[in-house]
């Protein structure tokens, strides 16, 4: 399962999300958590969101971009 870590009202977080629906070939489920929903997610992530975690890697923030997210699931 591919963990997604974003929030409300996030540009970054709408392109990354596509980027990553698109990229998704295996249709390896995808779960999004709001980052808000929890102190320790807020604390851990409030600067790097996105975050896109699968098989205990992340991709942070303006780190995502195809050549990330290929490398990352392709793991």
């Amino acid at each position: 399962m591919i963990r997604f870590y974003t929030k409300n009202n996030c540009p970054l977080c709408e392109e990354a999300k596509a980027l990553l629906d698109a990229l998704n070939t295996n249709k390896i489920s995808i779960e999004e958590i709001d980052i808000y929903q929890s102190d320790t997610l807020l604390e851990k992530y409030q600067l790097t969101i996105p975050v896109i975690a699968y098989k205990e890697k992340e991709v942070y923030g303006n780190e995502i971009n195809i050549e990330n997210i290929s490398a990352l699931l392709s793991e």
